[in-house]
């Protein structure tokens, strides 16, 4: 492990808590190979974890196929309590968890701690869930025989989750795969996977059997994951990320008609009418903005706002983004943490200084920070054009982009035009515009009149090139599951 200057006593004491190796049939494992995990505010190593080869994760799915049989047999009421346990040591250890996700993410220590509370939900929404499992018992039409429809677990998963929200997307896919009777194999993002290991042996301490739950961690993705897609033995996959690895991973997927749920890119128009409460909807963009520092595949992208309120919403805006403290996560009251690498800092960059050559103008922020660290200050554009690259491709940092647009049919037309329908947000006090709009919009949410969507209890996905399937809500757990139908002859 390399130690670095930059952490204190009690930064040093939650890293060095965390196994460092491969969690394979319920031991943990060295490799020979190690990968370096950074922290994004200081650009230095904080320590180095297992970097596996496709060995490694074929010895992994070994094990998932393994224990499929018997965790399937695992009763439901046992299988919820289980992760009810979970749930409640998630809560008990927020501190820990969330100082670990600050240090290898960049978010604020405030927000981490809200994202270990959002983690432990699922798993407490998919308990749940696991002892309500139905299906189905009709006579034949013609009578003489009868249906009987169940549900069975879809098989041994694989679970690939992003580093924006390590613990949550860990938690929103493990969760359900547990609950339906499924075991996994996790590959967590190689930016962030200390979050993925550290909840590992937190499940193995709450009973999960051996070869239920198993995690790989490697820095070269497409190597560890192509030969168990190809693998039979895999009967599921669930990716969050871009779009473009999406698409590879779904071709992938269809050399065996492997079952997929794809939480992919978004671009999120954000609506503001000239009817808003407009202290609502600057609290509203604010939240909907700035979570993650804006690193997050439902951050308002494209902030629309009606032509006689435009001036007034973007000034007061760029106050509010003006004020932001930046800096190291874990410094009290700072909102505005780091982006995850210089690479995230040099696209934010190039996409400002894009819609600036096309005539969007700078009410605040707009200029990069030098290191040490991937830091960019909180930004606002305004009259920023349609065809600026950031209205076309997620901006993932802390930049409003605004521009204006007059009647409602108009603003529809913009919202929509995209091939990303994750969600949308609209601000209005006029609630028959607000219903119409929402349902003219090409999304797979909406948020009307707020600014936050995520909920473990409702259905969390979208359409056209944003993804596959759903995750959370009553419907969550439905993609790991497969339906079953028994003729029976009377």
């Amino acid at each position: 492990m390399t130690q670095t200057d930059s952490l204190d006593r009690t930064e040093r004491a939650a890293i060095d808590s965390v196994p460092t190796g491969l969690f394979i049939g319920g031991q943990w494992r060295d490799t020979a190979a190690t990968m370096p995990v950074d922290d994004p505010s200081t650009g230095q190593v904080l320590c180095r974890v297992a970097d596996a080869g496709p060995e490694d994760g074929l010895a992994a799915l070994a094990a998932a196929a393994a224990a499929q049989r018997d965790w399937a047999r695992t009763s439901p009421r046992e299988r919820s309590e289980i992760l009810m346990r979970a749930h409640r040591r998630l809560l008990e250890d927020v501190d820990r968890l969330a100082l670990i996700a600050t240090l290898e993410m960049g978010k604020p220590l405030a927000e981490a701690r809200g994202e270990i509370a959002y983690a432990a939900e699922f798993f407490r929404w998919f308990a749940e869930e696991a002892v309500r499992l139905d299906g189905g018992y009709m006579p034949a039409p013609t009578g003489g025989s009868r249906f009987l429809v169940t549900r069975q677990p879809v098989g041994p998963s694989l679970l690939i989750t992003p580093w924006n929200f390590p613990m949550a997307m860990g938690t929103r896919k493990i969760g359900p795969a547990l609950a339906a009777g499924c075991t996994c194999v996790v590959k967590p993002a190689e930016q962030t996977p200390l979050c993925t290991l550290a909840l590992a042996e937190i499940l193995r301490e709450c009973g999960v059997p051996a070869g239920v739950v198993n995690v790989v961690t490697t820095a070269d993705p497409g190597a560890l994951m192509t030969p168990l897609i190809l693998d039979e033995r895999s009967r599921k996959l669930s990716f969050t990320g871009s779009t473009a690895v999406g698409k590879v991973l779904l071709e992938r997927c269809a050399r065996t008609v492997m079952r997929t749920s794809m939480e992919l890119g978004g671009n999120a128009p954000f609506i503001v009418f000239a009817d808003a409460d407009l202290d609502a909807a600057i609290d509203g963009v604010m939240a909907a903005k700035m979570r993650n520092i804006g690193q997050a595949c439902t951050a308002a992208n494209r902030i629309l706002v009606q032509r006689e309120v435009f001036e007034e919403f973007a000034g007061r805006l760029a106050a509010r983004m003006g004020e932001l403290p930046m800096g190291r996560g874990t410094e009290p009251g700072v909102v505005v943490g780091p982006l995850i690498d210089a690479d995230a800092v040099g696209k934010v960059s190039e996409l400002v200084a894009d819609a600036r050559a096309r005539g969007a103008r700078v009410l605040v922020g707009g200029v990069p920070v030098e290191g040490p660290g991937n830091f960019y200050p909180a930004t606002v554009l305004v009259d920023v054009p349609d065809d600026a690259a950031m209205c076309g491709t997620e901006i993932f940092g802390p930049v409003a982009a605004l521009a204006p647009f007059d009647t409602e049919d108009e603003v529809v037309q913009r919202a929509n035009d995209t091939p990303y329908g994750l969600v949308a947000y609209v601000y209005t006090e006029n609630l028959r515009r607000g219903l119409r709009v929402c349902e003219a919009l090409e999304t797979g949410m909406v948020g009307l009149n707020q600014g936050v969507v995520s909920n473990p209890a409702a259905p969390f996905g979208g359409v056209k090139e944003s993804g596959l399937g759903r995750e959370g809500g009553l419907v969550g757990i439905d993609e790991f599951l497969e339906l079953k139908y028994i003729g029976v002859q009377l």
